[in-house]
């Protein structure tokens, strides 16, 4: 994995953010569509939220995907080999771009046919813990025609990315806006973010 974890560094310190496929190969992503949590999303994955925990919202003008938060005492080995290969990441980026990374947090996400997310950045105004935000993709045979791009604005420019199963994205969260486009099909990913600080 040095090598892409190499292009990851790479896009970071150039661009702010970096794109990069085969972050689990095909098996590790087949295993974790397996999981009876993504099979029977719709018992247990609960609607997001705007804003953080106590003050979280419920608004689908805003955002429409539904959530389930993963706890790595108990996320089942097909999600342990993701995590644990989120942790050699943060310890590659630490080295290599002298950062003080220590924790993730990661959901996995359902995006209904229709649902999308508007524009936002990730860090929250009044909590700064979130550094970089990471989103892996999980929808096979995914094209063009199905949309759900992920659309980063960079340099008062836009530019879309297919949430194509195993690419990983990186990017700054304080930094770079995004959104969420509609899709035809459902679109499932695991997103989360690497901090510089223990979660709690």
């Amino acid at each position: 994995m040095e090598q892409v974890f190499d292009a990851i560094a790479d896009g970071l310190a150039d661009k702010q953010y970096a794109i990069v496929d085969d972050f689990l190969k095909e098996e590790e992503v087949d295993a974790i569509l397996k999981e009876d949590h993504f099979q029977h999303y719709q018992q247990h994955f609960k609607k997001a939220g705007i804003g953080k925990q106590a003050n979280a919202q419920i608004n689908e003008a805003i955002r429409g995907d539904l959530i389930s938060w993963v706890d790595p005492q108990t996320a089942l080995p097909s999600t342990q080999v993701y995590l644990s290969r989120l942790q050699d990441l943060i310890q590659f980026l630490n080295r290599a771009l002298f950062l003080s990374l220590k924790d993730v947090e990661v959901h996995q996400t359902v995006y209904p046919i229709g649902s999308y997310y508007k524009r936002h950045l990730d860090q929250f105004k009044k909590d700064d813990a979130r550094k970089l935000s990471v989103i892996l993709y999980l929808n096979k045979n995914w094209t063009a025609e199905n949309g759900g791009q992920l659309r980063i604005y960079s340099n008062d420019q836009s530019f879309d990315v297919l949430p194509i199963a195993g690419r990983l994205v990186c990017f700054r969260s304080d930094a770079l806006e995004h959104e969420v486009l509609p899709a035809t099909r459902e679109r499932l990913s695991i997103t989360g973010w690497i901090l510089d600080r223990i979660k709690i």
